[in-house]
């Protein structure tokens, strides 16, 4: 069997994490409060609460709201308070932010579950590539977690990897 191929990737131990895999499932809104201010510029609490009643919230069932403003008005915390109580029997998630925003926190807050010490002493890539974005902070954030248990950290795929960190002996 001397023109048998071996699969040296397969056989070398190392452990391959996809962070899309931490991907949060649900749709994505983001909830721009601009259009209620009067002049997109100065918020009337009485407006504001009108719409709260008015409005139907049930839009956004189990749905991922992000709540921003996108113009420089100043806008006070409690009007976000507001429309998050109004979005809260409905939204699947509510954070203050962009989607961006919205998309580090529901990767940090996987990753925060994630049970590290199953990865002790091993050699670890963390994917690299695929069909779904990640965000770079969810990287950053698992190069953190991994650091303290892990013999090595490469980035990639298994048969091209850029080695980031290698324990001390």
């Amino acid at each position: 069997m001397e023109n048998e191929i071996i699969n040296k990737v397969a056989n070398s131990g190392l452990i391959t994490i996809d962070l899309s895999e931490f991907k949060t499932e649900g749709e994505r809104v983001l909830f721009d409060i601009k259009p209620l201010l009067f002049h997109e510029l100065i918020l009337k609490e009485k407006d504001l609460r009108d719409f709260i009643k008015t409005n139907d919230w049930s839009v956004y069932k189990d749905k991922l709201v992000a709540l921003t403003c996108s113009n420089d008005a100043i806008v006070p915390t409690w009007a976000y308070m507001l429309l998050s109580l109004a979005l809260e029997p409905y939204a699947k998630k509510i954070v203050f932010g962009s989607l961006q925003d919205m998309e580090n926190l529901l990767f940090a807050e996987k990753l925060a579950a994630l049970d590290v010490s199953k990865y002790k002493d091993a050699r670890i890539v963390i994917k690299g590539c695929g069909d779904d974005p990640v965000p770079s902070n969810a990287y950053i954030h698992i190069t953190n977690l991994l650091k303290p248990v892990v013999k090595s950290i490469m980035y990639g795929e298994p048969c091209s990897t850029v080695p980031l960190y290698k324990a001390p002996k």
